[in-house]
């Protein structure tokens, strides 16, 4: 058996093992941080690719939206028009046949409405 390692011999050899402990787990400790820093880059452009996506189809369907509702503004028009032509050919036809009773109801209304905006400013 040899002899007993005096303290201090024992104490450096400690300390060189601790330091070799600190060195080895600080080492495992930075590749940790890149695999942990690469796994979120990775994460992050992949949401960054998925909001991409999805504000693209919001876009689209928005698109899509707006020309539908355009669609049913021209529809609910041409349809109101047609009915407006019908009614201004009707009273043309009713006022061909009763002129006078045209005449009547026309001065009538407009009496009615100067009465009721004279009424109004009192």
């Amino acid at each position: 058996m040899g002899a007993p390692t005096p303290p201090a011999e024992a104490l450096k050899s400690h300390l060189g093992e601790a330091g070799s402990h600190l060195r080895q787990a600080a080492s495992a400790a930075g590749s940790a941080l890149r695999e942990a820093a690469t796994a979120a880059g990775d994460e992050l452009r992949l949401g960054k690719a998925q909001v991409k996506s999805e504000l693209a189809d919001g876009a689209v369907a928005g698109l899509s939206a707006a020309e539908d509702l355009g669609a049913v503004g021209r529809e609910q028009f041409d349809r109101l028009a047609h009915k407006g032509r019908d009614l201004l050919d009707s009273a043309a036809e009713l006022i061909r046949e009763r002129p006078l009773a045209a005449f009547g109801v026309a001065f009538a209304a407009g009496w009615l409405i100067a009465r009721l905006s004279r009424g109004s400013r009192e």
